[in-house]
């Protein structure tokens, strides 16, 4: 039993004295003498001490394999490599460290932050090494640069076909520069990679099964640091399939997961026969992952009038309008929910006007498909969302981290309602608030600040009051929020009786403090199903 501090339910009401805990299972939230009495004589009574108990946070979409392995490459985020000349430094230093032919990947640069705003290209890698592969991962994971020793181990010449959904930077003569992006990211892989065509970024390049362990189990314990308990992995393939399995086998999955499968297993997944939710309360195959358009991080997401920074750019889009619509109905008649990135207004009509066609077609209630992303959402397709039943799943760390260089590239206009979080609540949407790790770090508490402040890391507040969202708001978007949107609500995401006890105890009461301090609340404790995972100093469980 818990008591001695605030304690948030998310549900009604709000704050209870105490929490009372059996088994796996929350048995009941209330005074503190109910609590005594649902807990019998022989309970274990928890002093808060003053901190706060509230709900694990769900986290909506992120890429927990990528968020390990990414880790384990080189840092070239702005903080470290601030310029081109400073990240070709940074990967010289790495690459002498390494023995000769050994592959060097790092990730994390954004050009937009680099003091020469563009993106760095194979010639400028090739200062760094020329005796072995460097691919650096552009911080949006929909593609990058690989150096010349790259494009050649993996065939990539001017001869090499683009293909659909994705680009390959040309030189002016044909010859390729270095940048690969979107579905272009496939040619990375090796032969015996995973392949997904034209259904998204290819995220899945391959490791050794023991070290796709280590980095899952690295980066799990981060999500339980933060206080996160459950996550849905917004892009899964045979390579992150395997690491769950693996990871859960040998005691180890601490963290529940729900797998949004990529759309270029539909095909597979239909002659399966899984056309539901699949699995248990730590690991379930829960939807399909479909991709509209690009990154606005990368300047590929789908602009049919160009980037104001650059007109003749369009972006990409993955799919034509009518094979869309086809994906989505399979998809939807076969009763899977689905998840959607879509970052362009004509994006995301492509998305609304698929999910409507496909309701038309063959009615299905509370599918709750998912715009993932859904970054410059309009007025208008924010009121058809509405009507739809659909559920934008938003990253405040985005508008944070990268809200100057959507000024830039898309203007400052349109750049003001970027992540128009204020405008789903009011529309009676629920909101639903997430990382993208390793996009952006699972940190929830810096995620909910950023929704209700809007503040850029330049100091740019973009839009007025009406796109912002108050901190309960937010933090109910980060737990039954995110719960809600993977059919979890009754499972995890509140602390009510029946329910999971999933809960993150905080330094501090996150509603007590002004906004400025809310990412600076240490989350001091973790449970997971009534076990504590997570404390500091402590290592996950297994």
């Amino acid at each position: 039993m818990f008591s001695g501090g605030p304690i948030l339910t998310m549900a009604d009401p709000l704050r209870v004295d105490a929490l009372t805990v059996q088994g796996d299972r929350i048995v009941w939230a209330g005074t503190l003498q109910e609590c005594r009495a649902s807990a019998g004589s022989d309970r274990e009574e928890h002093d808060l001490a003053g901190r706060t108990l509230m709900p694990g946070f769900v986290d909506a979409h992120c890429h927990p394999l990528m968020l390990g392995q990414t880790q384990s490459w080189v840092d070239i985020g702005p903080r470290v490599a601030p310029s081109i000349d400073e990240l070709v430094l940074l990967l010289a230093e790495h690459a002498r460290r390494l023995p000769r032919g050994v592959p060097l990947r790092a990730f994390g640069y954004d050009y937009r932050r680099l003091t020469e705003r563009r993106q760095p290209l194979a010639r400028d890698l090739d200062r760094a090494a020329t005796d072995r592969e460097i691919y650096v991962m552009n911080v949006s994971g929909h593609g990058g640069c690989v150096n010349s020793f790259g494009l050649k181990a993996h065939g990539i010449t001017a001869q090499t076909p683009t293909p659909a959904g994705g680009e390959i930077g040309r030189n002016p003569d044909g010859t390729p520069n270095g940048l690969l992006w979107d579905s272009a990211c496939d040619l990375l892989t090796g032969v015996d990679g995973v392949k997904i065509r034209n259904h998204g970024p290819n995220i899945h390049l391959p490791e050794p099964a023991e070290v796709a362990g280590r980095q899952l189990d690295r980066a799990l314990h981060q999500f339980l640091r933060a206080g996160v308990t459950t996550v849905v992995d917004a892009q899964v393939s045979r390579r992150e399939t395997e690491a769950y399995i693996a990871a859960r086998d040998a005691g180890r999955l601490d963290v529940r997961v729900n797998m949004m499968v990529i759309s270029a297993f539909l095909d597979e997944a239909l002659q399966l026969g899984l056309v539901g939710r699949l699995g248990d309360d730590w690991l379930a195959f829960s939807g399909i992952k479909l991709y509209a358009d690009g990154a606005l991080g990368g300047l590929t997401a789908y602009f049919p009038e160009g980037y104001a920074a650059e007109p003749d750019n369009h972006g990409v889009l993955y799919h034509e309008p009518g094979e869309f619509s086809t994906l989505m109905g399979r998809a939807h008649r076969a009763g899977l929910q689905t998840g959607t990135h879509a970052q362009s207004p004509a994006a995301i009509a492509i998305v609304l006007d698929a999910v409507e066609a496909a309701q038309r077609e063959s009615p299905r209630p509370d599918m709750r498909h998912a715009i993932e992303h859904s970054g410059l959402a309009t007025d208008d397709q924010i009121a058809r969302m509405a009507r739809a039943g659909m559920v934008p799943v938003t990253q405040p760390q985005h508008h944070l981290q990268f809200g100057d260089g959507v000024v830039r590239t898309v203007g400052p206009q349109m750049a003001q309602a970027l992540n128009p979080i204020g405008h789903y609540a009011r529309a009676g949407i629920p909101v639903v608030l997430s990382s993208d790790a390793p996009v952006a770090f699972p940190r929830p508490l810096e995620a909910v600040q950023a929704a209700v402040e809007r503040r850029t890391v330049g100091g740019t507040v973009l839009g007025g009051p009406d796109l912002c969202v108050n901190v309960l708001t937010a933090l109910r978007g980060y737990t039954i929020g995110g719960a809600y949107r993977a059919h979890q609500e009754h499972r995890v995401g509140s602390l009510e009786p029946g329910k999971l006890a999933d809960f993150a105890i905080l330094a501090t009461d996150p509603t007590a403090v002004p906004v400025s301090e809310l990412s600076a609340i240490a989350v001091e404790e973790t449970w997971v199903g009534g076990q504590p995972i997570e404390a500091p100093g402590r290592g996950p469980s297994g």
